[in-house]
């Protein structure tokens, strides 16, 4: 079963009892980060959370954990709810091998139902903006799909990028922008800069849960999200054109923003309570103008919480980064068997394989840090053999002996970087750790007494 917008999802979890509504009225802060907090506390079958009562703000909806939970990913996959982990890798990897699958051209898209331009653009008007922990810098939009072109080759398809990334709202027509050096949209703004021009963009926010899931995958940079959304889905995804930018955006989304990155401004942006459980600090971060707001009646304002892991966001790229890091070792060592890359967006990864001759699994090692993903995220590969299952982690053997010692035929290898030295991406202090919020606590036993009169 596929969805076709975020509302036909949140029917499917309310179904499969894996949908809290909060009827009482709760504060934007910190009552709604503190739930999307406790959520995260309640393990793999934590529901998603769904408030329309949010004070200070007129027939406000905000769905908070709609991926939080194994139990919520396989529903977003169609799937049964209880579907195990290693299972929903496995049909991943099995739907993933039906990549391209076009999508389809809609008209008459929701969003399409209200319109905002110019100076009538208003972004706090529009969305009940929040602060997900205390010490963000400020509200952000953060589950967005956000899509750009090559500004150099711009009517290829499959060159069209469709990302999430942290958007930091800067004023009633500005967002702050967070472009890593390795994703793609960071290459859509150098190519636009070097030629003197602002890039065009359009922000999606509240989705279908296959099109979030495709947006936070690390695929080729000639790799259609979309493409690949109608793999998953088993159906082709369904899309529809930007009123403004005449981009491809889906077709189902509550909000839709279109507008520019603006060609050399850079702002203060951050701090932000990240994936890695840390604050990262505040930056000099590219600026979005927003020329046009299009939305749906009363839309749903999706949001996704980040902090100390496990949080709704490593459901979400868990196994989007292990299928891409598993497709692209096996496409040079067949011998691979499994990898699983769900830890902080794979800063640390577990590669299964079989060996060809001594010092192989240090070759896979070295070669999943140099993947397009792995350039940028994995910091440690434990490379195991092919009968250790990498998704269990409680029965994985440990040798006894050093790995460093040197038995007949393995020889210590040794790589030199010899390019010229590059300087880092320096985004400030990242030791700051995320705390939970006083009031989750209370959530956490608000929460779990509403499961229990379920």
């Amino acid at each position: 079963m596929a969805f076709d917008d975020l509302r036909s999802y949140l029917d499917a979890l309310q179904h499969e009892g894996q949908l809290l509504h909060v009827d009482e009225e709760v504060a934007p802060e910190p009552d709604l980060g503190a739930a999307a907090n406790a959520a995260s506390r309640l393990g793999d079958t934590a529901p998603a959370l769904y408030f329309d009562d949010v004070k200070g703000f007129t027939n406000a909806r905000v769905a908070l954990n709609t991926h939080g939970s194994w139990r919520n990913h396989a529903i977003a996959m169609g799937l049964p709810a209880n579907t195990s982990t290693r299972e929903q890798v496995d049909e991943f990897i099995r739907r993933w091998e039906q990549f391209p699958v076009a999508p389809q051209r809609r008209a008459d898209p929701p969003f399409a139902e209200n319109v905002r331009d110019g100076d009538d653009v208003d972004l706090f008007d529009v969305l009940p903006l929040f602060r997900l922990n205390e010490g963000d810098g400020g509200f952000y939009v953060d589950k967005a799909a956000v899509v750009s072109r090559d500004p150099d080759d711009p009517d290829n398809f499959d060159k069209q990028n469709v990302g999430i990334y942290r958007m930091q709202v800067k004023g009633n027509r500005e967002l702050g922008l967070q472009p890593v050096p390795m994703h793609d949209i960071a290459l859509h703004l150098n190519k636009a800069e070097q030629r003197g021009e602002d890039l065009p963009v359009a922000i999606a926010i509240g989705n279908d849960p296959i099109t979030s899931v495709v947006a936070g995958t690390p695929l080729g940079y000639d790799q259609s999200e979309y493409e690949m959304a109608g793999a998953l889905r088993g159906e082709p995804a369904p899309i529809a054109t930007g009123p403004l930018t005449g981009f491809d955006v889906p077709w189902g989304c509550e909000v839709l923003l279109e507008g520019v990155i603006e060609s050399r401004k850079r702002e203060l942006e951050g701090p932000f309570g990240e994936f890695t459980g840390h604050y990262s600090g505040g930056r000099s971060m590219p600026v979005i103008r927003v020329d046009r707001i299009s939305y749906r009646t009363n839309p749903v304002f999706e949001s996704l919480y980040l902090g100390m892991p496990w949080t709704e966001v490593d459901y979400l790229i868990g196994p989007a980064t292990c299928v891409p890091l598993y497709q692209q070792l096996r496409a040079e060592f067949p011998e691979v068997r499994a990898v699983n890359a769900m830890y902080t967006h794979g800063l640390l990864a577990i590669v299964s394989t079989a060996k060809r001759y001594g010092g192989f699994a240090r070759s896979v090692g070295l070669r999943t840090m140099t993947t397009p993903h792995g350039l940028g995220y994995c910091k440690m590969v434990i490379v195991v053999d092919e009968d250790v299952d990498p998704f269990n982690l409680p029965n994985m053997s440990v040798v006894e002996l050093d790995p460093g010692s040197q038995p007949p035929g393995i020889t210590n290898k040794l790589v030199i970087d010899a390019t010229t030295p590059v300087s880092p991406d320096d985004r400030g202090r990242y030791g700051m750790p995320v705390s939970d919020l006083p009031e989750s606590g209370a959530w956490l036993d608000k929460l779990r007494s509403m499961l229990q009169q379920q």
